[in-house]
C-alpha cells in the first residue's frame, strides 16, 4: 500500500526513508538554546513517521530579521542537539536559509531590496543593495550553510519564494534594477546563481543544496510559472532538489490555502516547473492524505510531497496511514486559524483541532491512564462534548454520550453547511469514529436532566451544551437598549439561513449586520452571494473577519470572492432598528444614519450559553464541568482546548 510513498529516495548524499516532507513554516517556538518546545514539536513528527523535515528560517545575515542567526557559529551545538533529536527517528532535517529583504524589518535600519519597491506587510520602502552588500549577502549565506552542515543538518534549502529578497531580485515586479543583476531573466537570477555557487563551494558536492521557488508571483507584472521554468532551467546543473510552492505577500493568503481552495490547488502551476527540473522535486498545497501524495507521486507531478498543516493536525499521520490505519488520522480543516493565524498573532502557533500543538514538550501525546476509572456523562454532542468523551474514554473512564438532536457535530454541523465550508464537518465525522472505536455509549434524541443523571449512576457530568442565537436585539456596543424591529417576520439568525431552527426566506436584497467580527456573518453572506443576491455587509467592525485570527491571511480570499458579487461593505456600524422591507443604521460615534431597503435581514449576534443544566447539577453532588459554548467559548479551536483540558483533569 502507496509502495511510491514509502519508497525511500538519494537527494544528493543523503537518502531520505519516504516521500512525506513537512516542509518550512513558522512555529514561534524559540530555538533550542531557550528549552525543548521545537525540539518536542519536531521530534513527534518525526516520531510519526514523516521522511523529511525542512526546518524554518535560518538567517543568513544580521540585516534580516530571522528567527535564528545560523550565519553566526553560535547556532552550532543548538543544530547538534536538534539533528539528533529528530536523527533518533530516522527522519532527516533540512534548513531552509533565508534573507527576508524588505519584507521584514532591518535590524540594522533601512530594509534592504532588489530595487525601491515597499512590501505591502511593513510598507517600509527598501534600499537597493549595492554590490558590496550583494557579495556580503552571498557569502551570509554560504556561512549559514556552513555552520548547518558542522551542527549536523543533513541539507539547506534556499528560501527564493513568497517574495523574500531572492524572490525580490527574480521577479520584474520587484526587480527594477539596470545593472547586471536586473532585466533578463539570466540577469535577475544572477543573486540566486551566486548563493548557490558559494555554498557549493563551502560544502561540497554530496551535501544537499535545494532552493524553493514559488511557481507564480500571483501579481501584475511578477513571475508566472513559465519564467519560473526557465529559472529552473538556470539553475538545474547547480541545485540537488526543487521545492514548489505558490504567492508572495502581495497575495499572501495563497500561500495559506484555506477552505475556499480545492485540494492540491497548487498542483496546475507547480507542475510546469517541476516539470523542467531534473532533480528531485517537492510540492505543497493543501495535500491532506497520504493516498493524494501517492497519486501526486505516481503522475509524476513531484517526486516528494509537503504535508504541513495536515502533520501539525495529526502528527502520526505517516505511520497510522502506513500501519492502515487511516481512520484514525485526526483531519486538518483547512481553516488556518490555529497554525499561521495564531502564530501571527500571538507569535506561537497551534491547531484548530488539536490542542497539544506547540505544547508537546508539556503536553501527553497519549492519554495516561487514571488509577480509578468513574462513571463519565457528557450532556452535548458538539465537538466540546466529543472531545471531552474522546479524551475521557482514552483515560479509561466508563464515558456515555447523551445528545438532544439526531445527529452529532452540533454547531459544526451547521458551519459545514456553509459554501466551502465542508471540512468542517471532517473534524465531527473524526470524533464519532474515535467514540465508537474506544466504546463511548452515545445516546441521540437525549435530553439530559437530573433524572438520566441519577439514573446513569454518573459521578462526573461534563455539560456541553452549547449556545443558541439570540433573538431579543441585542447588539455588543448597544448592551442596555435592544433594537425595535428584532421580531419582524424578514429578521433571521444565521442558523435559520443554514435551515436550523427556522427557515430564512431570501429575497432579492438583503441587509447581513455582523456583531460579532468572526466567520458566521461571512459564511451567510457567501451563502447570497452564491444566490445571486443583491447585499450589504454592516458590521460593528472595521474590516471582514476582524476578530478571526490574521485575517488578512485567513479571511482575504472569501474577501475577494465576496466583492465579486454584488456586495457592498459598511464598516463601524450599529443598528438603530429594523422596519418593514428594510433597516436603519448608524454610524458608531456619530448621529448619522442610513436606512437601507432590504427583503431579508440577517443578524448575526453572539450566541447565549445554554448553562441550565450546569445550574440545575449544582446541588446533585455530582461533579460538573462545562465546556465549550456552554462556558463562553466562541470559537471551534477554543471548545477544543476547554474539552481537552477538562478531559484530562478527570
Amino acid at each position: 500500500m502507496y509502495d511510491r510513498v514509502f519508497q525511500p529516495i538519494r537527494v544528493a548524499g543523503v537518502e531520505i526513508p519516504n516521500r512525506i516532507v513537512r516542509a518550512a513554516h513558522g512555529t514561534g517556538l524559540g530555538w533550542v538554546d531557550q528549552g525543548n518546545d521545537l525540539m518536542a514539536y519536531h521530534s513527534a513528527r518525526a516520531r510519526g513517521g514523516v521522511g523529511l523535515i525542512v526546518l524554518e528560517h535560518g538567517g543568513t545575515h544580521p540585516s534580516t530579521s530571522s528567527l535564528w542567526p545560523f550565519y553566526d557559529e553560535s547556532i552550532i551545538e543548538g543544530c547538534r542537539r536538534f539533528s539528533a533529536a529528530v536523527h533518533e527517528h530516522g527522519t532527516k532535517v533540512f534548513v531552509q536559509i533565508t534573507h527576508r529583504g524588505s519584507s521584514a524589518p532591518n535590524p540594522l535600519g533601512q530594509p534592504l531590496s532588489a530595487s525601491d519597491v515597499p512590501n505591502p506587510w511593513i510598507g517600509l520602502v527598501p534600499r537597493p543593495l549595492r554590490q558590496v552588500e550583494i557579495d556580503e549577502i552571498v557569502r551570509g549565506f554560504a556561512d549559514a550553510a556552513t555552520n548547518a552542515q558542522r551542527g549536523g543538518i543533513d541539507g539547506v534549502e534556499l528560501h527564493g519564494a513568497h517574495g523574500y529578497l531572492i524572490g525580490q531580485f527574480l521577479s520584474p515586479a520587484t526587480n527594477h534594477r539596470t545593472d547586471h543583476y536586473g532585466g533578463s531573466v539570466t540577469n535577475r537570477a544572477r543573486l540566486l546563481t551566486e548563493i548557490l555557487d558559494a555554498v557549493r563551494d563551502r560544502v561540497g558536492p554530496d551535501y544537499p543544496v535545494g532552493v524553493r521557488l514559488s511557481a507564480d508571483d500571483l501579481i501584475d507584472g511578477g513571475l508566472r510559472a513559465d519564467d519560473t521554468a526557465e529559472i529552473v532551467e538556470i539553475v538545474d546543473d547547480r541545485i540537488d532538489f526543487l521545492d514548489v510552492s505558490l504567492g508572495s505577500y502581495y497575495r499572501w493568503h495563497h500561500q495559506l490555502a484555506t477552505m475556499e481552495q480545492p485540494l492540491g490547488y497548487e498542483l496546475p502551476t507547480s507542475e510546469i516547473v517541476t516539470q523542467v527540473c531534473s532533480k528531485p522535486t517537492i510540492v505543497t498545497g493543501r495535500i491532506m492524505t497520504v493516498e493524494h501524495a501517492e497519486r501526486i507521486i505516481e503522475s509524476g507531478i513531484a517526486d516528494m510531497v509537503s504535508m504541513v498543516r495536515a502533520l501539525i493536525a495529526d502528527p502520526d499521520l505517516v505511520r497510522k496511514a502506513r500501519e492502515g490505519r487511516e481512520d484514525e488520522i485526526r483531519p486538518c480543516i483547512g481553516t488556518s486559524q490555529g497554525c499561521v493565524g495564531q502564530a501571527q498573532t500571538t507569535g506561537r502557533l497551534g491547531c484548530v483541532v488539536n490542542a497539544a500543538v506547540g505544547h508537546e514538550a508539556h503536553e501527553p501525546l497519549v492519554e495516561l491512564k487514571v488509577a480509578r476509572p468513574r462513571k463519565v456523562l457528557i450532556a452535548g454532542g458538539g465537538p466540546a462534548g466529543m472531545e471531552a468523551a474522546r479524551i475521557a474514554a482514552l483515560r479509561g473512564h466508563d464515558v456515555e454520550l447523551h445528545e438532544m438532536s439526531g445527529r452529532l457535530g452540533g454547531q459544526v454541523a451547521i458551519a459545514a453547511t456553509a459554501p466551502h465550508r465542508a471540512d468542517f464537518g471532517a473534524i465531527t465525522r473524526w470524533l464519532e469514529g474515535e467514540l465508537d472505536r474506544l466504546g463511548v455509549k452515545v445516546h441521540l434524541r437525549s435530553a439530559v436532566d437530573d433524572d438520566v443523571v441519577r439514573a446513569s449512576g454518573a459521578e462526573v457530568v461534563v455539560a456541553a451544551t452549547g449556545s443558541v442565537p439570540r433573538r431579543d436585539g441585542f447588539q455588543v456596543r448597544r448592551p442596555a437598549r435592544p433594537f425595535e424591529g428584532h421580531d419582524l417576520p424578514h429578521v433571521y439568525t444565521s442558523w435559520d439561513v443554514f435551515g436550523h431552527g427556522g427557515r430564512a426566506v431570501i429575497g432579492e436584497t438583503a441587509v447581513v449586520f455582523d456583531d460579532t467580527g468572526r466567520f458566521d456573518a461571512l459564511a451567510v453572506a457567501d451563502l447570497l452571494v452564491d444566490q445571486g443576491v443583491a447585499m450589504t455587509f454592516a458590521s460593528a467592525y472595521d474590516s471582514l473577519g476582524a476578530n478571526v485570527n490574521l485575517p488578512v491571511g485567513t479571511v482575504a480570499g472569501l474577501r475577494e470572492k465576496l466583492f465579486e458579487g454584488d456586495v457592498t461593505f459598511m464598516p463601524n456600524m450599529h443598528i438603530e432598528r429594523i422596519i418593514d422591507g428594510g433597516i436603519v443604521l448608524g454610524h458608531e460615534g456619530t448621529r448619522h444614519t442610513r436606512e437601507l431597503a432590504a427583503d431579508t435581514v440577517v443578524v448575526v449576534s453572539h450566541n447565549e450559553p445554554q448553562q441550565g443544566l450546569a445550574d440545575l447539577l449544582v446541588d446533585l453532588g455530582v461533579e460538573v464541568h462545562t465546556v465549550g459554548d456552554a462556558a463562553g467559548r466562541v470559537t471551534l479551536q477554543h471548545a477544543i482546548q476547554d474539552a481537552t483540558r477538562v478531559g484530562r483533569a478527570l
